[in-house]
């Protein structure tokens, strides 16, 4: 088990739930960041005292700064602070930054030799290409902290022949309106969408959860991470949230994992790969549930699904371009300046318009979400 761990975007639930992981098996904390929220980061430096810590916001990391004067920790700011913790000499980096914002600080991690505990889904689904090589290159390990992925991980772990994988199946918990048509949810409100049924999320995450635009961004990242086309990567809803995901093999067999729907698990092993430790998580009864349920998505109310499916057929820019107007039209409506419904047709709109490139470096990356994001506000404002 690793001994020194870095977690960004530490007090957002992913954040938090590290900490704690860290706290039961003492881990050093080497660095700290958050975006703005320095009431909870100053109460985790007093706790952890790391060396370094970042918070992204330049006002409330001054703030920060005069508040934890009388630590150790040396308080940065900015985008660039946060990459600066992401290269700290901690053996593992956990990422749980919320979209896009995550991708530089993966490369500053991957470039500083650390493994990576990934969490946010966006590193991989916008620059998959230019990360994987640069972790190969580097002789890093990206280790899956989303429930689905690490499932399959998991589920993978005695696989030796990749040709020996038939299927990879996601679950998905379908959100607040599954069973919904699209007209029932012309105008749902922010607050039925953020109700999710089974786990605490934040606001942005639990918002693609209700779109299942999650669900796409995850089939990317699900391609990337394990090798794997489009085409042998499917989706069930799994209303229970019990079945994190499964793996079909050549000979038709399925191997799943199971437990309850519990974020600490997945953060655990990622920071134990390959030994596992008592946690924290309560066991799985599973004559608590009774009966667990598999249904079809309803991929035309649930459109970004396939959406995302093309986009990464396409190749290319296409990924970041999607997941740019997700992001910036999810931000609109949580905003309440444009309807639930479209969200979808914002993702919709970037893939007709992204641009072609399929030979992209990080700035194509960066640029093409600048692009994107300012196209999207136009789109509705």
């Amino acid at each position: 088990m690793i001994k020194s761990l870095a977690v960004l975007g530490s007090t957002g639930s992913i954040g938090v739930q590290a900490l704690e992981v860290a706290r039961l098996h003492g881990l050093k904390i080497e660095a700290l960041t958050a975006g703005s929220r320095i009431d909870i980061l100053e109460n985790q430096i007093r706790e952890f005292l790391p060396a370094v810590a970042a918070v992204a916001d330049e006002k409330a990391a001054r703030e920060l700064k005069v508040r934890v004067a009388d630590t150790p920790t040396k308080v940065l700011s900015g985008e660039k602070g946060v990459c600066e913790c992401a290269a700290c000499s901690a053996e593992s980096v956990l990422n749980s930054i919320v979209g896009i914002a995550g991708l530089a600080p993966t490369v500053s991690a991957i470039e500083a030799g650390s493994d990576i505990a990934l969490a946010n889904k966006e590193t991989l689904v916008a620059g998959g290409k230019f990360v994987m090589a640069l972790a190969k290159e580097k002789g890093v390990s990206i280790l899956p902290v989303d429930s689905e992925h690490s499932a399959i991980f998991q589920s993978l772990q005695g696989c030796a022949d990749k040709k020996q994988i038939k299927r990879l199946i996601l679950t998905a918990s379908g959100g607040p309106f599954f069973g919904k048509k699209k007209e029932e949810l012309e105008n749902v409100t922010i607050e039925q969408a953020l109700n999710h049924p089974n786990w605490s999320m934040g606001a942005k995450i639990t918002i693609d959860s209700a779109t299942m635009m999650n669900k796409g961004l995850e089939l990317i990242e699900a391609a990337w991470l394990f090798g794997m086309p489009a085409k042998d990567i499917d989706i069930v809803v799994h209303r229970q949230s019990i079945v994190h995901s499964l793996v079909e093999y050549s000979d038709n067999s399925v191997i799943a994992q199971l437990g309850v729907p519990d974020m600490r698990i997945p953060i655990q092993y990622a920071l134990t790969y390959p030994d596992r430790f008592e946690s924290p998580v309560r066991q799985l009864d599973l004559t608590e549930f009774g009966t667990l349920t598999f249904e079809k998505p309803d991929y035309e109310t649930f459109s970004c699904i396939n959406l995302c499916r093309r986009a990464f057929e396409k190749g290319g820019l296409y990924p970041a371009a999607v997941n740019a107007a997700n992001e910036k039209a999810n931000e609109l409506f949580r905003q309440g300046k444009i309807g639930f419904l479209d969200i979808a047709r914002a993702v919709s709109n970037a893939l007709e318009t992204a641009p072609q490139k399929n030979d992209y470096s990080l700035g194509d990356v960066f640029e093409t979400d600048r692009l994107i994001r300012s196209q999207t506000e136009r789109l509705f404002l």
